[in-house]
């Protein structure tokens, strides 16, 4: 299946520096591209992206609000999102994560991880900048502080795995230290976004760190 991506970045150069990396790629296709927030939105809804990828400081609407509309709770036709930013302050972080983005990806991580970051919001799995990682997870949510109760309680088991993906760690990391099989980890993990409320992995390690589920140091 080809990938259809949008780029929305308010430099023509970034945008044009993106699309050439990504349709390199035999299996992606830019079909839009907008120049502001308000555009990004409205070329959205009409060309129907599976990814689109977002800087945070646009004109007319900033990428988090970008964000929560495109793939936010409410988000009529939800499209994976992943903020593409020179930033990392918390500020932006944080807000991108809640607002439903797939992966936080600082400019300068390079061509490799941009395409890994599409890859990896297409598999319904996240990915953030190095520099960045959980660590920056924990340090912006402040473990045990402003905890929501999940939907649903959360069995032993997926408490544990939930602290373990706010950890870092993979499906695969998880399954060998538990001693089970990475299809049984995709299960927990399908089960604890459910109950937790969450869109993706990126929102069971914000929540995992709120309510105290991570134990462990963070990757980095």
């Amino acid at each position: 299946m080809t990938i259809r991506l949008l780029i929305a970045d308010d430099q023509e150069m970034v945008r044009r520096g993106m699309r050439r990396i990504l349709e390199q790629q035999p299996d992606m296709e830019v079909v839009a591209e907008a120049g502001d927030g308000k555009s990004a939105v409205e070329l959205a809804q009409r060309t129907r992206p599976h990814v689109a990828l977002v800087d945070v400081r646009m004109p007319r609407m900033d990428g988090l609000e970008v964000t929560r509309q495109l793939a936010g709770p409410g988000a009529v036709v939800p499209v994976k999102v992943v903020v593409v930013t020179t930033f990392d302050l918390d500020e932006y972080v944080y807000p991108a994560l809640r607002n439903g983005a797939s992966g936080f990806l600082l400019k300068r991580s390079g061509p490799t991880l941009l395409v890994e970051a599409v890859r990896a919001a297409m598999a319904g799995d996240s990915l953030i900048s190095p520099s960045i990682t959980v660590r920056l997870l924990k340090h912006v949510t402040g473990r045990g502080q402003d905890r929501q109760p999940a939907l649903e309680p959360l069995t032993d088991r997926e408490v544990e795995i939930a602290g373990k993906v706010a950890e870092g760690k993979t499906n695969s990391d998880i399954a060998t230290e538990l001693f089970i099989s990475p299809g049984t980890v995709k299960t927990h993990v399908a089960s604890i976004q459910r109950k937790l409320g969450v869109r993706n992995r990126v929102g069971i390690a914000v929540k995992a760190w709120e309510m105290g589920y991570a134990t462990g140091d963070p990757t980095t």
